[in-house]
């Protein structure tokens, strides 16, 4: 049967990406898009409740859901690189782009706002039972927010190169080296993820600036690729 036949080990995988994928991102917009805001306005019970009881379920399924959807989709590249199409073409480079933005921010779930958010669970259920809260949890909280927002951010560009790298119709030019870009690229990445690490909300304090500053941040790359690599 085809659908079981070695041809059809890219579709499996893709399936596999796309079911982890929504799962992934479809919380992490939960938490930005709605969550987020009724934390701002909700009493202090609500909000304990919300942390004792939702939040473990949630984050469960949103580290989990980032974890499948980083090693499904690094599997499809492989496969497409085992097949013998090249990194250095428009494909591989459009889906590299996508590729490295989610290695980011996986990085940034696991690495940032997971283990933040662990300690704020814990701490919140040791206010409810009478005891001390962690110290500096505040602290906590505001880094996993600048974390969740980053990603926010670049899930935009994120899902504009990974949803375009086999149907845009970019063609990358012999005669330019495709260096230019990726320093391009590394340095605005870079600066990005600091920021997730050691930074400010700045313009992502609002959910409208993280949105304008996403596709801001798309058009930058794609005009980047389009004249320093076509």
């Amino acid at each position: 049967m085809t659908l079981f036949s070695g041809a059809a080990a890219e579709l499996w995988m893709r399936w596999v990406h796309y079911i982890f994928g929504i799962l992934w991102i479809g919380h992490l917009y939960y938490y930005n898009f709605s969550q987020t805001p009724y934390m701002a306005e909700a009493d202090a019970a609500a909000k304990s409740s919300l942390m004792q009881k939702l939040q473990p379920r949630t984050m469960f399924w949103f580290r989990w859901g980032a974890m499948f959807t980083f090693l499904s989709g690094w599997a499809m590249i492989g496969h497409k690189l085992g097949m013998g199409v090249p990194l250095a073409s428009a494909w591989g480079t459009i889906i590299l782009t996508g590729g490295i933005l989610g290695t980011l921010m996986f990085l940034n779930v696991w690495l940032i706002i997971w283990p933040r958010n662990k300690i704020m669970i814990e701490s919140a259920v040791r206010v409810a039972k009478g005891e001390a809260a962690i110290p500096g949890v505040a602290d906590l909280g505001a880094r996993a927010a600048i974390g969740s927002r980053t990603n926010t951010l670049l899930s935009i560009p994120m899902l504009f190169f990974m949803g375009s790298a086999s149907h845009l119709p970019l063609t990358l030019s012999p005669e330019k080296s495709l260096v230019p870009y990726w320093c391009t690229f590394a340095i605005i990445s870079g600066l990005i993820q600091l920021n997730a690490a050691k930074g400010k909300m700045g313009p992502m304090q609002k959910l409208g600036g993280t949105i304008h500053f996403g596709i801001l941040l798309t058009l930058v790359l794609y005009f980047a690729m389009e004249y320093l690599a076509g």
